[in-house]
């Protein structure tokens, strides 16, 4: 996000940004990542660049302590908040909801996928009111999604992955993601490596 954000500045297509990047894992995350610049695209260099001779085309904040989390949601304007979502079952992202989710001029952008049963996936879906730190807030913030940028590998790339096993498991098991999803998935596994694979249910005991 922070580079797709740099690039519409340099286009001119935005200006004046005060981004706040509020999640330690992903200030960590950040590091991790430009210490590796040679195996990112030019736009990733460029920002970086760009942020180590704090030449920015906008002000730039990682948060590091939950004080300066909670400042954040005094800004009545003009914020753009970057936190790690959990798909809004925990973490900082939900504080920021409880402030602003009310608020006809803020607006919530999801990038990741929203499983089933999370209070991510009923604000996607057009919830009207949801549960936070036990009220009821009303959710009059617009509400949109951004597909593209999950960091989840694909069927393929995970299917490349396996390929790379000497020899298959015993047994293997697909835990992750919605039942149509894990149970494609399953059958893709066992149609094209010939392995045996288990979708558990919930709350199923296996014995190996």
């Amino acid at each position: 996000m922070l580079v797709l954000l740099f690039e519409l500045c340099e286009r001119g297509e935005l200006e004046g940004l005060n981004v706040f990047v509020d999640s330690p894992l992903a200030r960590q995350a950040t590091a991790v990542t430009l210490a590796h610049l040679e195996t990112l695209d030019p736009a990733v260099r460029r920002f970086a660049e760009a942020m180590r001779r704090r030449r920015l085309p906008y002000r730039l904040r990682f948060t590091r302590t939950p004080e300066e989390s909670m400042a954040i949601n005094t800004i009545r304007s003009g914020a753009i908040v970057i936190a790690a979502s959990g798909m809004c079952e925990a973490g900082r992202i939900r504080h920021h909801l409880r402030h602003n989710l009310g608020r006809e001029e803020c607006a919530i952008l999801f990038t990741g996928f929203q499983a089933g049963g999370t209070l991510g996936r009923r604000l996607v879906d057009g919830a009207r009111s949801v549960r936070l730190f036990g009220d009821t807030v009303p959710v009059r913030a617009r509400i949109h999604t951004l597909g593209g940028l999950s960091a989840h590998a694909d069927q393929g790339a995970l299917l490349a992955w396996l390929r790379g096993f000497r020899r298959p498991p015993s047994r293997t098991f697909v835990v992750h993601g919605e039942e149509s999803a894990a149970l494609a998935f399953a059958g893709a596994v066992t149609s094209g490596l010939g392995w045996e694979v288990t979708v558990p249910a919930p709350g199923e005991a296996v014995n190996c």
